[in-house]
């Protein structure tokens, strides 16, 4: 089995970023593409203020993270792809767009070169169907925010081959990932059940019945969650929720899945959460949680 030394990242938004410094901290020389140099510019920041708290933390040492951070570099031109053995993309849950940016990578990279899909709720065969190369192709959904969380949903479409599975398994737990396999199946384990809670969680607000700092609080302390729906909800971005719960909910017409008209007000407002300063909370800086 061919080992994987070289990645590619597609996206440098939230999940990007995390998704890279997981393979930059596993000695991985690690690649971001982007179309937009300012988004690179500010992942990199962010990247770099995470680290900075692993060494105030002490779990990392300057000399380390200097390490890491040679071997992570950033690029708007998609063909410096050429040069990895797998691309992870992270971009927009619309199938459209990952098809434009498969087929573009498809162009530029080797026969031998695994694409992955940070999808939490698209179909991994359907994705894969505009790939070019659908037997390469692989589900790999990492848990927000990548970079703290081990968990990866990992799911094989219909015509990816068993060399492709085992492969992008054995990577991701050289990375010091945690894979669980799943079928292609509409939100997988994770959003299954968590893009109907969350939406829960934003009618309580909706509804007047409690604030998002009890909601949260509640939901912390009784049920044992790390983070709040709502501060999650900050994190991810109202847009990225509001892209992952029109997917689920054409895919499964789960009630619960549909979202609540007070994600597109608080959309259309400019309220998304970390990345603008303000959602259910506000904020002063969009930095990363540190690790």
């Amino acid at each position: 089995m061919d080992e994987i030394r070289t990645v590619g990242v597609a996206g440098s938004g939230t999940m990007g970023a995390g998704i890279a410094i997981v393979a930059a901290r596993a000695g991985l020389r690690t690649v971001v593409y982007d179309t937009r140099q300012d988004a690179l510019d500010r992942a990199r920041r962010q990247t770099e203020g995470f680290f900075r708290k692993s060494v105030e933390r002490g779990k990392l040492t300057e000399g380390q993270v200097s390490g890491i951070l040679g071997q992570l570099s950033g690029t708007t031109s998609i063909d410096a792809m050429a040069e990895c053995d797998i691309v992870i993309e992270a971009v927009f849950e619309d199938l459209a767009v990952k098809h434009a940016l498969l087929r573009q990578l498809n162009a530029v990279c080797p026969p031998a070169t695994l694409f992955a899909s940070n999808t939490s709720t698209l179909s991994i065969t359907e994705i894969a169907a505009g790939s070019g190369r659908d037997e390469q192709v692989v589900g790999m959904h990492f848990c927000l925010p990548a970079q703290l969380m081990k968990l990866v949903e990992m799911s094989p479409g219909l015509r990816t081959s068993e060399q492709t599975f085992a492969r992008a398994w054995a990577f991701c737990q050289a990375m010091g990932q945690t894979p669980v396999r799943t079928r292609d199946n509409p939100g997988f384990i994770l959003n299954y059940f968590l893009v109907p809670f969350n939406n829960d969680a934003i009618r309580l607000v909706e509804t007047g019945v409690a604030q998002p700092r009890d909601i949260d609080l509640a939901i912390k302390r009784g049920l044992g969650y790390p983070m709040g729906p709502l501060e999650l909800l900050d994190l991810v971005g109202l847009d990225t929720h509001l892209l992952v719960a029109e997917a689920l909910f054409a895919a499964t017409h789960e009630p619960r899945a549909a979202v609540p008209a007070l994600v597109r007000r608080m959309i259309a407002a400019g309220h998304l959460g970390r990345k603008t300063g303000q959602g259910f909370y506000s904020y002063q800086t969009n930095a990363m949680f540190g690790g």
